[in-house]
């Protein structure tokens, strides 16, 4: 949430936010600015929600979907400046932030190479007090588990509802046909899944295991919000 940029409107927020339990809230690299940042902690704030930073790349023009190189100590001073801003934003507010969750190419980067998953697991343990860094839930769990104790620091394990999965546990490319998912079948199966059998069914049919401690929609879409309205009467009747 959060992923509006001056005049420029992206995301139901106002509307979606009260159906939700955790906002992960841009911080300025990919999207949203100052006042946007501002009016979203309020609106969570005022829903009850928790307030979750969402680091990613500078790349407004991209909306961090670009995988773009940096250096570890880049890496490091880009989410701990990230997390600040928005940080000093909730205090102003009355609230703090609860967790991290890495944005977009950032995200996929950090579950695909270990450098940067540690280079950031190192940006979490400077945080004053440390709070939990939200990741995908995959069949490394254990390990990155071991990893994050290293540096002291929680893990949130997510799954999500309304994007398809590779064989390999990962999220199918955007680019792919049917990678993100435009109905309520879809996204129900894979809730009961992820509910019932702590399982996924992915795009060749095969199940893989996921244990996930939160469930993700995404939105920045026209379909988010009665996507988040059908997950959570879902969820409320498993």
């Amino acid at each position: 949430m959060g992923e509006s940029y001056g005049p420029w409107v992206m995301g139901l927020d106002s509307d979606i936010m009260p159906y939700v339990d955790m906002a992960n809230v841009a911080c300025g690299f990919h999207a949203s600015d100052p006042q946007i940042m501002d009016k979203t902690v309020k609106l969570a704030v005022q829903n009850k929600v928790l307030v979750g930073a969402h680091p990613g790349y500078p790349d407004l023009l991209g909306f961090g979907r670009k995988n773009i190189y940096f250096s570890d100590a880049e890496i490091i001073t880009m989410v701990l400046y990230q997390v600040g801003a928005l940080q000093a934003i909730c205090i102003a507010n009355g609230t703090s932030v609860a967790y991290v969750k890495p944005h977009g190419a950032l995200y996929n980067t950090m579950m695909a190479e270990e450098r940067v998953m540690t280079a950031i697991l190192k940006a979490m343990s400077m945080l004053q007090p440390s709070i939990p860094l939200m990741i995908m839930a995959d069949s490394k769990s254990d390990n990155h588990s071991k990893s994050a104790a290293e540096y002291g620091v929680a893990l949130l394990f997510e799954a999500f509802c309304d994007r398809a999965y590779t064989d390999a546990g990962a999220l199918a490319p955007r680019s792919q046909a049917g990678a993100v998912f435009s109905s309520h079948d879809q996204i129900a199966e894979q809730v009961e899944d992820l509910v019932s059998r702590r399982q996924i069914k992915t795009v060749s049919g095969n199940y893989i295991d996921i244990k996930a401690d939160t469930i993700c929609v995404h939105g920045d879409n026209a379909f988010a919000l009665s996507a988040v309205q059908h997950v959570r009467g879902l969820l409320s009747s498993l």
